[in-house]
């Protein structure tokens, strides 16, 4: 199982989102797709209703502890309750800025 396999499954079970996007930004970060060292994520969720923003990324982090010790690097995160996305999806750019590291 691939590590974007992996997190999709630990976020599917954990939090039966809604809505859910994952995207593997490695490549953005002058790294090759399939070393799987950056991701960014949204959720919608249900169990998120309130909980504050940060205990929200502290669940989603927890999930994470094992693939972080194998080499996870970045993982951006955006957690919404339904209402919340509804509210929010057609104002937010959830796209993360261009990577700012330069190679010497």
């Amino acid at each position: 199982m691939t590590r974007e396999e992996s997190i999709r499954q630990k976020i599917e079970n954990a939090f039966k989102p809604s809505y859910f996007e994952i995207e593997n930004e490695s490549a953005k970060h002058h790294r090759s797709p399939e070393e799987e060292t950056h991701f960014r994520v949204v959720i919608v969720s249900e169990v998120f209703q309130g909980l504050s923003r940060v205990d929200r990324q502290r669940q989603v982090s927890d999930l994470f502890v094992q693939e972080r010790a194998e080499g996870l690097h970045a993982f951006s995160q955006r957690t919404f309750t339904p209402t919340e996305w509804e509210n929010a999806k057609e104002k937010l750019d959830l796209k993360s800025p261009p990577c700012q590291h330069r190679n010497q």
